[in-house]
């Protein structure tokens, strides 16, 4: 039976993660809650992550109970929802944002606002905006083999999540049903930055990078240069979002910028200091 969707294999996140590999790049994934601080300003800033450095932009879609996000996200997505920001405009906004870049993105989210948009039409808008995944933090493998398989049959990567308090079964089985990247977190609790990693992060990353088909992108914490470029020593990809959603507060889309290059060089050091 022929596909409803076009083919994009050659353009999946996978892809594009493990090219940058082979060259010695590692992703550079920054995290904007679309709509803040102004829906005015979200174009600007996701012009900005792209022409800084960033290889794949996490847009936040506002939510108003993110469980997963610790104080500084959770604000901005209040006040981007204050401003009456919803999924809809999210994905016109990276619409709009598709015909300026091809920067890769991945939606993120919780259940309820795509539920409420319906599950179909969120897959079809979001795949005709030029989204490449989506992250759904309340959604476990195995949580909704419906919806899971309408992701499934769709271009749209479903990007899970892996803690360190994972057992390695459950590890193991959440990293077959992987698509695009794994998504594994640097320390408990839920995001914000921090002022140092654990030591046996390198550790935990290269073990689940044995049993992993896709590549792992690392985030939770990170929030300097150095963070950035201990976590590309041993990572596929680099994810910052508290500590940039400071930036933006304090200095706007050229703080975001500016940011982006910092660490991009971070991380492109280190990678050629360790060979790639």
């Amino acid at each position: 039976m022929e596909s409803r969707w076009p083919t994009t294999s050659s353009d999946t996140l996978e892809a594009r993660l493990t090219n940058w590999r082979a060259v010695g790049r590692r992703a550079l994934i920054p995290y904007l809650t679309c709509g803040f601080p102004d829906p005015a300003a979200t174009p600007a800033i996701l012009d900005a992550l792209a022409e800084g450095g960033a290889d794949i932009i996490e847009l936040g879609v506002p939510f108003s109970d993110p469980v997963a996000d610790g104080p500084t996200i959770q604000r901005s997505s209040q006040i981007a929802l204050e401003h009456g920001v919803t999924l809809a405009d999210t994905l016109r906004m990276l619409g709009d944002f598709r015909r300026r870049h091809d920067t890769a993105v991945v939606l993120f989210t919780y259940l309820n606002p795509l539920l409420r948009y319906g599950v179909d039409r969120f897959i079809r808008d979001a795949v005709d905006a030029g989204v490449h995944g989506v992250l759904l933090t309340d959604l476990p493998v195995g949580g909704d083999d419906e919806l899971e398989a309408a992701f499934d049959a769709s271009p749209l990567a479903l990007i899970r999540l892996i803690a360190p308090t994972t057992p390695p079964g459950r590890a193991r089985e959440i990293a077959a049903r992987a698509r695009g990247f794994i998504y594994y977190i640097a320390r408990m609790g839920v995001t914000g930055a921090s002022s140092e990693l654990r030591a046996s992060l390198a550790d935990e990353v290269a073990a689940l990078r044995a049993v992993s088909q896709v590549p792992v992108a690392v985030g939770f914490g990170i929030s300097t240069p150095e963070q950035a470029a201990i976590v590309a020593g041993a990572a596929d990809g680099v994810i910052v979002g508290s500590a940039l959603i400071d930036t933006i507060e304090e200095r706007g889309a050229d703080g975001a910028r500016d940011m982006m290059q910092a660490m991009r060089r971070a991380m492109d050091a280190a990678t050629a200091v360790n060979g790639g």
